[in-house]
C-alpha cells in the first residue's frame, strides 16, 4: 500500500528544488488560468453546486405538494361521484 506521509515528503522535495522564479511564474499562470476558467463558467450560465442543491430541495417539496393536490383532487372528485 502507499504511503500518503511518503507522497506528500516527496512532493514537498520537489517543490522546494523548484527555483523561486519559476513558483512565480506557476503561481501566476494558476491565477490567470482561474481567472479565465470563472470567466468562462459565468458566461455559460453555469450554477454553483449550493445553488443546485437548494434547487433540487424546491423541486422536491414543489412534488410533495403536487402529490398531496393530486390526492385531493381525487378524493374530491370521488365524493362529486358519490353524490351524483
Amino acid at each position: 500500500m502507499i504511503n500518503s506521509k511518503k507522497i506528500e515528503d516527496i512532493a514537498k522535495q520537489v517543490t522546494d528544488a523548484i527555483p523561486p522564479g519559476l513558483k512565480n511564474l506557476a503561481n501566476d499562470f494558476e491565477e490567470k488560468t482561474k481567472t479565465v476558467i470563472q470567466r468562462k463558467l459565468t458566461e455559460l450560465d453555469v450554477i454553483s453546486r449550493e445553488e443546485f442543491d437548494v434547487q433540487t430541495q424546491v423541486l422536491l417539496k414543489t412534488r410533495e405538494k403536487l402529490a398531496a393536490l393530486e390526492a385531493k383532487v381525487t378524493e374530491i372528485e370521488a365524493q362529486i361521484a358519490k353524490s351524483e
